[in-house]
């Protein structure tokens, strides 16, 4: 069974990344914040990196990849403060020649609202998207973050 608080090895080529299981919205499901650092072999105090700031969040299928042992659960931890609301997820779409979004949406969860060009702060927003692992793990190999995201 998974729990909010659960939290997760996923395997690189680099070594192991941790996450850590939110929540589960209706629209897009399971929320997942990824923890900072790539280990070679699992962090002897895991409460101290679950209580760091998330890497990125995005969505992503949990149970389909404990069920295909792509993940390995590694235990339960106290979602931290600054982890436990929902972030604004940013959302737009590239545009078919410059591959750049001209406008972006923002989403809190229910309601979504179109705010056009977005400030440097907006750009650190969570992109929304539900990921695959080839995708999780790519990007977690890259050190991509929100803010370096070339739309």
């Amino acid at each position: 069974m998974i729990r909010f608080g659960d939290v997760f090895s996923i395997s690189t080529s680099k070594g192991d990344a941790y996450f850590q299981y939110v929540s589960k919205n209706p629209q897009m499901g399971w929320m997942i914040r990824v923890l900072p650092g790539i280990y070679s072999e699992c962090p002897e105090d895991m409460s101290a990196l679950v209580d760091k700031e998330t890497n990125f969040w995005i969505f992503f299928p949990v149970a389909a990849a404990l069920r295909r042992k792509l993940t390995a659960k590694i235990g339960r931890f106290k979602i931290p403060e600054h982890s436990q609301k929902m972030p604004i997820f940013r959302a737009g779409i590239r545009h078919s020649v410059t591959k750049k979004v001209e406008n972006w949406w923002l989403w809190d969860g229910e309601r979504e609202w179109m705010v056009g060009e977005i400030t440097e702060d907006q750009r650190k927003l969570p992109i929304r998207g539900i990921w695959n692992d080839t995708l999780l793990i790519k990007r977690i190999e890259d050190g991509w973050l929100p803010e370096h995201d070339t739309a």
